[in-house]
């Protein structure tokens, strides 16, 4: 008889959100992995932190699974009900935002993002969405969480086009492009690994590999020279406190699970 696994992939890559958020926090959330992951912080270790949408709903309280950052059942019980420009205006540029959930269809070494184009700009093989929120989130929000699928067409060793810029091309670029001091990306959660940031080079290295993968395939889908912590460790399952929260309250009907079909395992 086939065991139903206690967790899947997803439900991981959330949690491994969650414990980067911390109390007290203000998170702009999306929907997805973005807002699981700040709710099962709100209900576990971090109860006193704000999720705010793009949309400009404040301290959100749904009862059910977002499916947009408009959707209504965001609406009852929220603190404030705004728009994009107080999210954008007054939010971000005034300093108030601790963390921001990103994704995109290229990330590199350095954390810049692309959502733009692949390829050339001017003749791209494929053109992307466009920026959204993404570039004033990576842009202005204090720490930047960024989620990705972990193979050599996700992962870059320098983005296409930088859409939203992480540490652009090393030590101080931020700076010197007019960016917040002490901003930028802090983690990348992918389906295989966590990856964190080195202080000197700002490039991103391994910090923990998740369980049923190894150090040796990470590297190998890496398409940089990925450097490995020398505490390089097993990511941390998810507890039981926090798949009481995932499977009892946030998500009863599963439907994070659609993140499998989408390569996420």
């Amino acid at each position: 008889m086939k065991v139903k696994p206690r967790y899947i992939k997803p439900e991981l890559m959330a949690c491994c959100g969650a414990r980067e958020i911390h109390d007290h926090d203000v998170v702009i959330v999306g929907t997805g992995f973005p807002t699981m992951a700040a709710n099962i912080a709100k209900h576990t270790h971090a109860p006193h932190c704000v999720l705010m949408q793009e949309s400009g709903v404040f301290d959100a309280r749904p009862r059910r699974p977002a499916l947009s950052i408009s959707d209504p059942c965001l609406n009852p019980g929220a603190a404030m009900i705004g728009g994009l420009v107080d999210v954008m205006g007054m939010f971000l540029q005034g300093g108030w935002v601790d963390v921001g959930f990103l994704s995109g269809s290229q990330v590199d070494k350095f954390g810049n993002i692309n959502t733009t184009a692949i390829g050339d700009y001017h003749r791209p093989k494929s053109r992307l969405p466009g920026s959204g929120g993404a570039n004033p989130i990576g842009s202005l929000a204090k720490r930047t969480l960024i989620i990705a699928l972990h193979d050599t067409r996700r992962l870059a060793e320098k983005v296409d086009f930088i859409t939203t810029p992480g540490y652009i091309s090393g030590p101080g670029c931020r700076e010197t492009w007019g960016l917040p001091p002490d901003t930028g990306p802090a983690v990348i959660v992918t389906n295989k690994a966590v990856l964190r940031f080195d202080p000197q080079t700002k490039e991103a290295y391994l910090a923990t590999f998740h369980p049923g993968h190894t150090v040796e395939e990470i590297v190998e889908n890496t398409p940089w020279k990925l450097k490995v912590a020398d505490d390089i460790h097993q990511t941390v399952p998810p507890t039981d406190e926090e798949l009481e929260v995932l499977h009892q309250v946030l998500d009863p009907n599963g439907l994070i699970a659609v993140y499998e079909k989408r390569g996420y395992v």
